[in-house]
């Protein structure tokens, strides 16, 4: 029997969705395959895929990773061109079956890296039963001369937050993901920026953060981490996953975070607040447009893998409609059109169909090869500009020379 050994981010949906995936593929499909599933936090599934070349030396086949690391694994011949095998015996739909944004993360020089696993942008999720509820409307407008509806700018969002913040009750105004990963601190950061006019790469395409729209949106969080009136504690602890978990407890007013995050409180068994979810646009400022983050993760296809025909097989079947959508039953986010269309999925989650909408504010991090030590950096602003008293402005000037000195 053959083993095709896959890794991928610790997070139930995506666990579940693969093994269901890989017992299905061996039941319709090859039962002569063993898919052996190697479930990774985070920073191990980079260590062990990326930096450590797990792709490039064969331990894997396979690999589900985020579009953040596509290019430097690709600069270092870690995945395997699929060109060949999408011209010979391409997947059901391909390529017309996703869209365009989904496609063009993993394409380089003519080629094609990847293909799309998990999507949704990052964008405001919020309880709607507490925004309708009439009571609630009555006290706000009361306290702020204002209705109570989802913020459009940042200000709109501070007063929220601090109206909603009830410790008492284990209710809190919002959390950010603050655990120091290299990744969501990156991501909020970006977020601020964005919606602020600010820009990441300068004309030369350099990483630029020490403008400033960067300072305003820094000092901006760095207010709300010190703002108990405002933020859940344990936001420092948080990475994106358990801050999703914490929303799904009914601890979180409302919070920036991934789409998927809101999918996953319809149909998780343990959310308590199924039915009581809405998303729409990030904050901004009010001269500024809104902005969000498109980062997906695909199926990549090991360049040292010994089965690679084997591999793309099992690649091929499971990026087809059916286990698109099996994946966003289990709380992932499937990436084909069919699947954000499909009646039974908008049923399940009312707000489905708004994926295609906040892709249009979606914005994308650079693509360097050295991406991973840029992001290291700013990681390392943000939680400076959290943990200490120094200013923003030498902050953000002291991680921009650590930036220019990379190159």
């Amino acid at each position: 029997m053959e083993t095709l050994k896959i890794a991928i981010r610790k997070f139930a949906p995506f666990e579940n969705a693969v093994q269901k995936i890989a017992e299905k593929y061996r039941s319709e499909i090859n039962p002569d395959v063993e898919l052996e599933i190697v479930s990774l936090e985070l920073e191990d599934l980079y260590r062990e895929t990326i930096s450590e070349k797990g792709l490039k030396t064969g331990k894997f086949d396979l690999a589900i990773i985020n579009t953040d690391w596509i290019f430097e694994t690709y600069t270092n011949s870690g995945v395997e061109k699929l060109n060949d095998f999408l011209e010979s015996d391409p997947p059901e739909g391909y390529p017309n079956a996703w869209a365009n944004s989904l496609i063009e993360l993993q394409s380089f020089e003519n080629s094609i890296y990847g293909l799309p696993f998990h999507d949704g942008p990052e964008c405001l999720i919020y309880r709607k039963d507490l925004f309708e509820n009439p009571e609630e409307k009555e006290k706000y407008y009361q306290r702020f001369g204002e209705k109570l509806e989802p913020p459009k700018t940042w200000e709109q969002f501070r007063k929220i937050v601090e109206f909603f913040q009830r410790p008492e009750e284990n209710l809190y105004g919002t959390a950010f993901a603050g655990f120091p990963d290299g990744h969501n601190t990156v991501f909020d950061f970006c977020i601020q920026l964005w919606t602020r006019n600010g820009d990441l790469v300068t004309p030369n395409g350099k990483v630029s953060i020490a403008s400033e729209a960067a300072k305003e949106g820094l000092e901006f969080y760095r207010n709300f981490f010190k703002n108990k009136k405002a933020i859940h504690p344990d936001s420092k602890k948080l990475e994106s996953v358990g801050l999703g978990e914490a929303f799904a407890r009914g601890e979180i007013a409302m919070m920036v975070n991934w789409f998927g995050f809101a999918s996953v409180c319809e149909v998780a068994e343990t959310s308590k607040v199924k039915g009581k979810v809405e998303v729409t646009s990030i904050p901004h400022n009010p001269t500024s447009p809104s902005a969000s983050l498109n980062v997906y993760y695909l199926y990549a296809l090991a360049s040292g893998s010994k089965n690679k025909e084997l591999a793309y097989q099992f690649l091929k079947f499971a990026v087809n409609a059916e286990n698109d959508k099996l994946l966003t039953k289990e709380g992932g986010i499937g990436c084909r059109k069919s699947t954000w269309k499909d009646p039974e999925i908008n049923k399940l989650i009312p707000y489905y169909h708004k994926l295609s909408e906040l892709h249009k504010n979606a914005q994308t991090l650079p693509q360097k090869s050295n991406w991973a030590k840029i992001a290291s950096i700013i990681d390392e602003v943000v939680l400076e500009a959290v943990n200490t008293g120094k200013t923003i402005s030498e902050i953000l000037k002291q991680g921009q020379e650590k930036i220019n000195s990379l190159s």
